[in-house]
């Protein structure tokens, strides 16, 4: 059970500067997430930012210049922190915020630290060098590093009493996060080919002519790169599809900004889909209005009530009604 918001205002200083810290790093680097993150609650919000504070450290080790080893050992430090941080060892005057913030945030919510031990497993599978042969081999990689994140969040949202079928929250958070890095694999693969890293499956690629990789911006010769790029978007849409299922079990304001953050990927893939070679021209990205108008309508609550009205539909065995945007 989280703490009010009294408690939040009398907690001491060195959290609340902690927390501080932690959403400075996040408004500088993840502005969407941010913006998603506003309409939360101030302890929910002040414990999304420790999650992602301790996340993007995780991913700057792995993306970093460091040589492989080095950030493998990196790495293990940093496992070795969470381990303090599980263990209830960090002290509020810790000399590292992220450390304090997250410590206290495990203390206000039942977040299963253990995702963010996938995490760190995920990056070494890049640090590594890893390939997927398949999809299962590729889903995970995907479930730690963005089905774990999932649900870490959902340990922060927690779901509405006496909403049906909660016991699949964790499930339906963890395939949302594999809809998410799917999208986001589609959308770096000439990037991610430039730094000498392939995520789609081998046996995809092998399908559609694609197994030379994708170092230019035009499609390999004899390659059918649009039917890849379409099968990859119909396998993230059933995930996004039975994802969504997790926002009519969120209360109302944890459920927008669920659906903002995870709408504005939507219709990203959508834009995929509509232009596959794009992905290869350059990074592919929504315009600023069209981020504002999907964040606004998760926002709103709209796609989540939208989305509960679906799912009621099918529990009556009605056809739901079509969908708009």
């Amino acid at each position: 059970m989280s703490r009010t918001v009294e408690d939040i205002a009398h907690a001491s200083a060195p959290v609340l500067a902690a927390y501080r810290y932690c959403e400075a790093v996040t408004g500088q680097q993840a502005r969407n997430f941010a913006y998603g993150i506003r309409l939360l609650p101030t302890d929910k919000r002040q414990a999304m930012s420790a999650l992602y504070a301790f996340s993007r450290r995780v991913d700057d080790i792995g993306d970093g210049p460091l040589a492989n080893d080095a950030k493998e050992r990196r790495l293990e430090d940093t496992r070795a922190l969470l381990a303090r941080i599980q263990d209830g060892a960090v002290d509020e005057d810790d000399t590292d915020p992220v450390a304090v913030a997250l410590a206290d945030a495990s203390r206000r919510f039942p977040i299963p630290l253990g995702g963010l031990d996938e995490l760190i497993d995920g990056v070494l599978m890049d640090v590594r060098g890893e390939t997927y042969e398949t999809w299962d081999d590729l889903k995970v990689y995907c479930r730690c590093v963005a089905g774990a994140i999932g649900r870490l969040s959902l340990g922060v949202f927690g779901t509405v009493p006496g909403a049906p079928a909660t016991a699949r929250a964790a499930e339906y958070a963890d395939t949302l996060g594999l809809a998410l890095q799917l999208t986001n694999i589609l959308r770096d693969v000439r990037e991610d080919a430039g730094n000498g890293r392939t995520y789609l499956p081998s046996d995809d690629l092998a399908k559609f002519g694609c197994s030379v990789g994708f170092h230019s911006p035009v499609p390999p010769p004899g390659a059918d790169f649009t039917g890849l790029v379409h099968f990859e978007v119909r396998r993230a849409r059933a995930l996004f599809d039975q994802g969504f299922r997790l926002l009519p079990m969120l209360d109302r304001r944890s459920g927008a900004c669920v659906a903002a953050m995870a709408g504005i990927y939507h219709r990203l893939l959508a834009r995929i889909a509509a232009d596959p070679e794009a992905v290869l021209r350059g990074r592919v990205s929504l315009p600023g209005r069209e981020k504002a108008f999907v964040a606004v309508r998760g926002l709103s609550g709209f796609d989540a009530r939208a989305i509960g009205r679906r799912q009621a539909a099918r529990a009556a065995g009605r056809p739901p009604a079509r969908r708009r945007g």
